[in-house]
């Protein structure tokens, strides 16, 4: 073994800098969110405790300690959840910030609702402690679902329904508040019109409804004169998280420039106007990016990511070729090319800025960063081959730089992008087969997918081989259905079934080689 010289004094200060710099990297943004679950548990600590409790001369100072602990513990394991389930959102300060504001802001209202429902019940001179149903705390679970999703929404009702039973010292409510929140999750969970949140409160008001009418059977009091009160005040939180929802929504939206699947469904709407200027502009462009939405949703939807979010990528990733759309293919329409006059070098920056050019429409139109990413990347580093190999037979003996026809990227870094930049591959290779049978759809369906995976295309995006086989074959069942065989149909001259004998329009039979077309055109 040999012998490993001492360091110098130089080299082991090197070293210890160089620990220093790399602690912040990896430690320093969990002991941020640790400070901020500290700040978070003391202002729920604040939240579900009265201020009488807080009394730190009659001992008040005990009650809100193990308070405070128990809240603590409660989010803590909360946290541990998203870290471990949901990586997506931890490594995303924004949207954990987001979504401590919800944890935060649904117990805060809850509090300031308790006080004014408690002063109705007392100024009804109403009996018990019903004002308690009336409290909307359902609401934060319906906004966790539409901006994060349905799993996180389970984690934060079970969290909810456990600091209501610790707040108002009943399971009882505890109960209420789970099934309260486990409803308005379920209720929004494919909801794509802001129509449907009405819906889903209804839910969660009938949900309300059933729980306090057990809660009263199990209290013994369903006959008795709370019942009455208790159903009127659970029917009102309903009502009250609806009236929520849809208000602080498009709030959070706007502020933390977000897309929920509602403003996503909007983004569809052909009277948007980035859509409007590509069916207009580049008809057959649009046409590509429908079919492409297509296969992207299907894929999407076979792998477990979003497809509405899949489909509204799709629509927006070639909106830069509206600004020169007669340098693409699919917008010729049978023209001469005007790339035949131009050189591979020429051709291939103009292919590369209709990515530019469709970020900056992205921008000044304020997309989702979602589709900003999708426009950017869906090409990723991918070698235009059609001009380098015109460049190739152009040059005689040196090769071309083939990074000079190279797509600037970056690499899809999502699943969505990737998923995007299969589809919109296979769309364009299938439209150039003679005959589109079944087997050489599949067999070009392969080779599209493998060549992107030997490319490195998306090497940092978190496909696996066996999403590859899915997206596959969701692609060749997409294919099929476009591509599928009609049956002929025979040429029937409608003159014999009418009493008209002539048509609107000139009929062009096939020309002879004797004929001119101006005898060939007729008059029926």
């Amino acid at each position: 073994m040999k012998n490993v010289p001492p360091k110098s004094k130089a080299q082991q200060i090197g070293d210890l800098k160089k620990k220093v710099a790399e602690y912040p990297t990896t430690h320093r943004s969990d002991l941020n969110k640790f400070g901020i679950l500290g700040c978070i548990s003391f202002i729920v600590a604040l939240a579900i405790n009265s201020p009488t409790s807080i009394n730190f001369a009659e001992g008040g100072i005990g009650h809100f300690l193990g308070s405070l602990l128990i809240v603590q513990l409660i989010l803590f394991i909360f946290y541990k959840d998203i870290k471990r389930y949901k990586p997506i959102y931890y490594s995303d300060p924004k949207m954990m910030y987001l979504l401590a504001l919800l944890v935060v802001g649904t117990l805060i209202t809850s509090r300031l609702f308790s006080y004014l429902l408690s002063a109705m019940q007392r100024g009804f001179d109403l009996p018990g402690d019903a004002f308690m149903y009336g409290i909307p705390i359902a609401a934060g679970a319906m906004l966790i679902t539409l901006i994060f999703d349905f799993h996180l929404a389970i984690s934060f009702s079970f969290v909810m329904s456990l600091l209501a039973g610790i707040w108002m010292h009943s399971p009882h409510f505890a109960v209420y508040t789970f099934v309260g929140n486990l409803t308005a999750a379920f209720a929004v969970l494919r909801c794509r019109r802001r129509s449907t949140l009405i819906r889903a409160g209804l839910y969660v008001c009938a949900a309300n409804l059933l729980t306090v009418m057990i809660i009263l059977l199990l209290k013994g009091q369903f006959l008795s004169e709370q019942a009455v009160s208790s159903l009127l005040f659970s029917i009102f939180s309903g009502v009250c998280v609806i009236a929520i929802v849809t208000s602080v929504l498009p709030v959070i939206e706007y502020s933390f420039q977000l897309r929920t699947d509602i403003s996503l469904v909007e983004l569809l709407d052909h009277d948007q106007e980035l859509l409007r200027m590509l069916m207009l502009n580049a008809p057959g462009t649009y046409h590509h990016s429908v079919i492409v939405g297509n296969l992207a949703e299907a894929a999407a939807e076979a792998i477990g990511v979003n497809p509405l979010m899949a489909r509204v990528t799709a629509y927006y990733h070639d909106i830069g070729k509206a600004k020169m759309p007669e340098y693409f293919v699919e917008n010729q329409a049978g023209a001469v090319s005007k790339h035949e006059k131009l050189t591979p070098h020429m051709s291939s920056i103009i292919l590369i800025s209709h990515v530019k050019e469709g970020l900056e429409l992205a921008r000044q139109h304020k997309l989702p960063k979602p589709v900003l990413d999708v426009i950017q990347q869906h090409h990723g580093t991918s070698l235009m081959t059609y001009f380098y190999q015109k460049a190739l037979e152009q040059a005689g003996g040196t090769p071309p730089n083939h990074e000079e026809f190279r797509y600037p990227g970056p690499r899809p870094q999502t699943r969505i992008a990737a998923l995007v930049m299969m589809a919109d591959a296979v769309e364009a290779a299938t439209r150039s087969l003679a005959e589109a049978t079944p087997a050489r759809i599949e067999a070009l369906v392969e080779k599209i997918i493998n060549n992107i995976f030997l490319d490195g295309q998306i090497d940092e995006c978190e496909l696996t081989l066996k999403d590859l086989s899915k997206i596959k074959d969701s692609f060749i069942h997409v294919l099929l259905s476009i591509f599928h065989r009609r049956i002929q149909y025979p040429d029937v001259d409608m003159r014999q079934f009418a009493g008209r004998q002539e048509c609107p329009l000139a009929e062009r039979g096939p020309q002879s080689n004797g004929s001119s077309g101006k005898e060939s055109a007729k008059i029926c």
